[in-house]
């Protein structure tokens, strides 16, 4: 299906949750380019596949000629948001935030184009940082009731357990952050997901009073799978987007994985595959369900890490498949990480995990084609492994069509 307006496009692939003046809005984003912003608190290193669905949005309004800013909460990540949490988030130093800011600030460029003004990144520590507290409470601190900001969940639910006033501040800086960028680049909408509607509302109502103009405010549904889980969690933890912390294959199989109940959701929310064929996809039964699941977890690496990565990750995932063996039972050997800071030849490392007997062995193999790193076949005896052919900490060498060795980076095997 063929969308001529972004908004149709959010609420048909079941993004859309709640807007103020939807018909208002709806009419603002079918006529006139607008710039919108999402807020990312730096709270660690990479973005998640939590963070993919606010990511997809913001790559789809731009496809629509909206112009994406994608707000780095350098500022705002000093405090913590309290939305949803029982106690206070542990404090980070200027340093850890910078940092992760920072590696915000090269993934997103993965997935927008921030060339010509068409996108732009900044960070609200910027404009927080060296705010002055007397002057701050008098322009914006007046314009918010207490009694209304203790109604709103954020607060409301820590109330028992206790709410410091440092925390009760985190709705006004992220309200200013609306101001300011509207202020900066016209911003007409601020987006995010559901849990952050009380927060985006402050925003919304501090830019009205203060400029006197028509702005907008949407939220979007939070990635929950079938059971009501927060989707971009596994059994080793968070599923992220750097691959250096979760490897294409892993992520790849953790698509693959999904509930049956949640194929059709997850193409149309994570993927590009026009509506009609993700709904196809998703009605399918019994083992063909299997094949729209693969399509999925192909489609979500391949946005993420291209589709290089994502095609050996397919291959790797279908020959263990195949073989009815799994990354966690194969043989595994670990080997020292300084191995591989130089690197080692591919000979000498596959006669030192014993898949050969002798150098002359792995050159024949190679020669034949029987050798694949990571699902990619070995054309070169001469190939220098190093920590760059890992996904993550894990190196699966294949061998023939049925023999599968694991290859940690840590210490030396016992």
């Amino acid at each position: 299906m063929e969308y001529n307006n972004v908004f149709d496009e959010l609420v048909d692939r079941g993004y859309f949750e709640q807007a103020t003046f939807e018909e208002e809005l709806r009419d603002l984003l079918g006529k006139e380019k607008i710039p919108f912003y999402i807020g990312f608190d730096a709270t660690a290193d990479s973005l998640t596949v939590g963070h993919f669905i606010q990511i997809m949005v913001m790559m789809r309004m731009q496809r629509h000629g909206h112009i994406p800013i994608a707000l780095l909460g350098g500022g705002t990540t000093m405090i913590g948001d309290p939305s949803g949490r029982s106690d206070m988030r542990m404090l980070m130093t200027k340093e850890q935030i910078d940092h992760n800011a920072n590696c915000f600030f090269k993934q997103f460029q993965r997935f927008l184009d921030f060339s010509d003004g068409k996108a732009h990144m900044i960070n609200n520590s910027e404009w927080l940082l060296d705010l002055n507290f007397l002057d701050f409470m008098r322009e914006i601190g007046t314009h918010f009731s207490v009694n209304k900001m203790l109604t709103m969940d954020a607060y409301k639910n820590r109330l028992d357990q206790g709410l410091t006033f440092f925390e009760f501040g985190y709705m006004l800086m992220q309200s200013y952050d609306y101001l300011v960028l509207y202020r900066k680049f016209g911003c007409k909408l601020q987006m995010g997901g559901s849990d952050q509607w009380s927060n985006i509302l402050g925003g919304y109502d501090l830019v009205r009073k203060l400029e006197s103009d028509k702005v907008y405010a949407m939220t979007f549904k939070l990635l929950t799978t079938a059971d009501g889980q927060k989707m971009g969690k596994s059994q080793k933890g968070a599923v992220w987007l750097d691959e250096e912390k979760t490897s294409p294959y892993e992520l790849f199989q953790y698509m693959r994985n999904v509930d049956d109940r949640d194929v059709e959701k997850f193409l149309l929310m994570l993927t590009f595959l026009p509506s009609e064929e993700c709904r196809r996809l998703g009605q399918l039964q019994d083992e063909k369900i299997n094949e729209a699941k693969e399509i999925l977890a192909f489609e979500v690496t391949k946005i993420i890490h291209g589709e290089e990565k994502a095609e050996a990750a397919k291959e790797a995932a279908r020959s263990l498949f195949q073989q009815g063996v799994s990354s966690e039972n194969m043989t595994t050997s670990a080997l020292d990480s300084a191995l591989f800071e130089e690197g080692i030849g591919i000979l000498e490392l596959l006669t030192k995990v014993e898949l050969t007997k002798s150098n002359g062995e792995a050159r024949r193999l190679i020669n034949q084609g029987g050798i694949h790193l990571n699902g990619v076949k070995v054309e070169d005896p001469a190939l220098i492994v190093t920590g760059e052919s890992f996904e993550g900490e894990e190196l699966i060498i294949k061998k023939g069509k049925k023999v599968y060795h694991r290859i940690l980076r840590g210490q030396q095997d016992q």
